[in-house]
């Protein structure tokens, strides 16, 4: 029997597009961080950017050379989960629909607690918030997650962040090729 997988690729490819359009579509992948996108397309785009995978790998490589001072500002554009932008309304469209997905917008009043107990030690241990990729998680993963990751030192930490932040933009990536 023949493999029918599809590759899912976007219409119109990115290598076509010229790099205004280019970071008015992509520019958001990367938590209020356009300049990602933007890094990418000066870099060159090939036939593979034209797939989410081979465009994640693109953008995640613009991500990976940022200095480390660029790195924890793309760290802390990302919102605390369950958290005070949650609640205000302020979280962009892709967070906001990230998060509910998880559940985190039905929090009970016990996991909200938690979440803000998490949020707090968290960013006080390690300087920046708690990052996750939480397509395909519930609550209650999320937070042995947390539990679990804020033994770690600040170096895992801040690595494990960034391993996170490029998940999430693969995700939104697949989500924009439908």
């Amino acid at each position: 029997m023949a493999d029918k997988t599809v590759t899912m690729r976007f219409d119109p490819p990115p290598r076509t597009m010229g790099r205004g359009a280019f970071i008015e579509a992509f520019g958001g992948v990367y938590e209020h961080t356009p300049e990602i996108a933007a890094a990418a397309w000066d870099g060159g785009l090939n036939e593979r950017a034209d797939t989410p995978a081979g465009l994640a790998d693109d953008m995640a490589a613009a991500a990976a050379s940022l200095n480390d001072e660029q790195k924890l500002a793309l760290i802390r554009n990302h919102p605390d989960l369950a958290g005070k932008a949650a609640i205000a309304g302020d979280l962009t469209a892709e967070s906001k629909s990230e998060q509910a997905g998880a559940g985190l917008d039905r929090c009970t009043p016990e996991e909200f607690q938690r979440f803000q107990e998490l949020n707090a030690a968290y960013k006080e241990k390690f300087g920046f918030p708690f990052i996750i990729a939480v397509a395909g998680l519930d609550r209650t993963a999320i937070l042995a997650a947390y539990e679990h990751r804020i033994e770690n030192d600040r170096d895992t930490e801040f690595s494990e962040a960034l391993k996170q932040i490029d998940r999430i933009a693969r995700i939104r990536l697949e989500a924009l090729a439908g």
